[in-house]
């Protein structure tokens, strides 16, 4: 049991279709930790230092999604590694002095979602879009991937900033046009990065035998891409597999307990989903 009440929250804009919450509450539950709380706050950017400087001393810790992902650094005291190399940070830790600790569960997320479908290494891989989660693609595939990534982006200013970001990791990374998006699917691996309905138009270039396809979409679920892709025979990763693996590592980090129940965290992200 918890000795005094302690706080944790997910900081977004807009931040209602979180499943965050519930991800953190079932852990919660299961760890026996009843005075924890773990609730959704709608927060810009222009009120983020504030709300940040209100936080008393029960708070424990703070997951961030967009737009505050970057905005949030210059409010901590330090970041990991991991965020730096992104320059993104969706968890924030504060520690009994107060200080605030930033990190990107993201990146060790996507790893991790991906060994657990037995995705250890690949010899190249393909990126479909060029947002604000293809960096932490990259820097996924720098753990995983051996060879080159190709990234189909729509603008000759994404292209150069995915060729920026791949100096920036040390992936080998080679631009591509979105008209020419169906080649990457051919890829060992291929993560798609983009908005909800960005790819339908790829599902009817599905090959005959696709390798992995990792969607970090979750909601809605499946995409016309992921389904086609499963239904002729390929290995899919969904954004619930990583939203699930990234909340276990921040559970683990706010909590200080490990390990943070991987099974009845899932299972309560997809009972929420089926409810929707």
């Amino acid at each position: 049991m918890s000795a005094q009440k302690r706080r944790a929250a997910v900081l977004g804009f807009p931040i209602a279709h979180s499943l965050s919450p519930v991800l953190h509450r079932a852990a919660y539950a299961d760890l026996g930790l009843s005075d924890w709380s773990y609730d959704l706050f709608e927060v810009d950017e222009p009120a983020l230092a504030g709300f940040v400087e209100g936080l008393g001393s029960e708070w424990a810790g703070l997951s961030v999604t967009m737009p505050l992902k970057r905005a949030i650094i210059p409010l901590l005291d330090g970041i990991s590694e991991t965020a730096a190399s992104v320059e993104a940070v969706n968890t924030v830790v504060f520690g009994a002095d107060g200080r605030r600790h930033g990190d990107n569960t993201d990146v060790p997320g996507m790893v991790a979602a991906l060994r657990e479908r037995g995705i250890e290494e690949v010899e190249s891989a393909a990126i479909l879009g060029a947002g604000a989660t293809a960096s932490s693609a990259l820097a996924a595939l720098a753990r995983v991937c051996t060879g080159e990534v190709v990234a189909y982006v729509r603008s000759d200013a994404r292209a150069a900033e995915m060729r920026e970001w791949g100096e920036r990791l040390d992936v080998p990374v080679r631009t591509a046009d979105w008209a020419d998006a169906a080649e990457g699917l051919n890829a060992p691996l291929v993560i798609a990065t983009t908005p909800a309905g960005a790819t339908d138009a790829l599902s009817a270039a599905v090959p005959e035998r696709p390798a992995t396809l990792f969607d970090v979409l979750y909601d809605p679920w499946p995409t016309s891409l992921a389904a086609r892709w499963s239904a002729y025979g390929g290995a899919v990763v969904s954004g619930l597999d990583l939203l699930v693996h990234q909340a276990v590592l921040q559970v683990e980090q706010m909590t200080g307990r490990a390990p943070a129940p991987l099974d009845v965290m899932r299972k309560a992200g997809e009972h929420a989903l089926a409810a929707r």
